[in-house]
């Protein structure tokens, strides 16, 4: 079963914000981290990821996506400390 994901990278706690969603979280984790494609994190250096929700299909997770893009910056940074208080990057944490 595949399984999709919605995602909060960061520059550094309280900067740079992008959201995006993937079916492979690590691999999509590593593209950011290295720079290996270009664009907005590229550019800005948003290589920090700071929240994860896995979703049940890819039409609920761009649902998803769109719902949290459209949010205040606020409730983006509420939604990563309720989860991730300290902003610790989460990339080990999908490799084990």
């Amino acid at each position: 079963m595949k399984r999709f994901f919605v995602y909060i990278l960061a520059s550094r706690k309280n900067g740079t914000l992008y959201t995006g969603m993937t079916n492979d979280i690590a691999r999509r984790a590593w593209e950011h981290r290295t720079g290996a494609v270009d664009g907005f994190t590229r550019r800005h250096s948003v290589k920090r990821l700071v929240y994860v929700e896995e979703l049940a299909t890819a039409r609920d997770a761009i649902r998803r996506e769109k719902t949290i893009k459209g949010w205040p910056r606020q409730w983006k940074i509420n939604a990563i400390e309720q989860d991730n208080p300290e902003w610790f990057d989460l990339t080990r944490r999908l490799n084990r």
